[in-house]
């Protein structure tokens, strides 16, 4: 049993930080700039397949660096040649283009690499058991990953709340007229704002690809659990994003790893014969089953309950 806990509790964590470094950049764009990228999922899928391109190239390493490089231009000129232009228009109009986009990116990543997964390997360099609990060796590539999530957290932290950069971008955001006369380029700061939070994902998505099956459908698979963690989290709030992704996290390692049902625990001898017939199904239904729908109804209740999230400064 203590095995079990001290595992999945490091997994949950690893799932949880891995999500965070997707909803990072999310939760960046969208306090700095009040746009709600729909297609944040995307980026993160084109910094995997980039990565896989580039490592077998060049290897991880420089894909690590070049991939995210990549994507954040890609990022810069989206917003620069697209969601300038119709950030006139409103909040509608900005959703329904990065909506657009999600398609074509998608298409174009299938027009590449297919539709069948790729084979992106964990590098030979972190291959290998970096410490051992109860007998199940914890592979070092996982490690690694917790922990340049963290060190992107802190970062992060420090540039947005401690630095002068962050002080600008911010002022930016609320006071883009003053900002501007002060000698700043604003457009040239949300450019470089999308483009770091884009870039971000791709980051998650070059250290995700080998562990995660990298293929077409990635963004979709995880693209709505960024907007469970950014919305439970509190809009705009890196601190929020952090606890959300890692409550997440942890609920959906846990739950698959005690895959129980409520006969399981209280035995079918709980109910009534009347009961049994009618819930026999609902009473069998395990944990593991409902993991999936588990960030949804945090969502729900959070946004009954709490509409600004966790930590959030402003209403959803």
């Amino acid at each position: 049993m203590l095995e079990i806990i001290l595992v999945s509790t490091l997994n949950g964590v690893l799932y949880g930080m891995l999500l965070f470094l997707m909803a990072s950049g999310l939760t960046v764009i969208f306090s700095m700039m009040g746009v709600l990228n729909l297609a944040h999922a995307s980026f993160y899928m084109l910094g995997a397949f980039f990565g896989f391109e580039i490592s077998r190239r060049l290897g991880f390493w420089p894909a690590l660096i070049i991939a995210p490089v990549l994507v954040g231009l890609i990022g810069m000129a989206v917003e620069r040649y697209g969601l300038r232009r119709v950030h006139k228009h409103g909040h509608v109009a900005e959703l329904l283009f990065t909506f657009g986009l999600t398609f074509v990116i998608t298409e174009m990543v299938e027009m590449f690499w297919g539709k069948l997964p790729v084979d992106y390997r964990v590098p030979p360099s972190l291959d290998f058991a970096a410490f051992t609990v109860f007998s199940v060796n914890y592979p070092a590539f996982r490690l690694f990953v917790l922990l340049i999530s963290v060190a992107i957290f802190i970062a992060l932290l420090l540039t947005i709340k401690r630095t002068r950069i962050g002080l600008i971008v911010q002022a930016a955001l609320t006071h883009p007229g003053m900002v501007g006369m002060l000698g700043h380029n604003v457009d040239r700061i949300f450019m470089l704002v999308f483009g770091v939070g884009v870039g971000l994902a791709a980051i998650a998505g070059v250290i995700a690809g080998p562990i995660l099956i990298t293929q077409s459908n990635m963004a979709a698979l995880l693209g709505p659990i960024l907007f469970v963690v950014v919305v439970v989290g509190g809009l705009g709030s890196l601190g929020g994003a952090l606890v959300a992704s890692l409550l997440i996290g942890l609920v959906q390692t846990f739950a698959v790893a005690f895959n129980v049902s409520l006969a399981d625990l209280f035995g079918t001898s709980q109910l009534s014969a009347v009961l049994e017939v009618w819930l026999a199904d609902i009473w069998r239904v395990t944990i593991a089953q409902i993991a999936p729908i588990m960030p949804y109804i945090l969502l729900v209740l959070v946004l009954i309950f709490r509409p600004r999230g966790l930590m959030g400064t402003r209403d959803t």
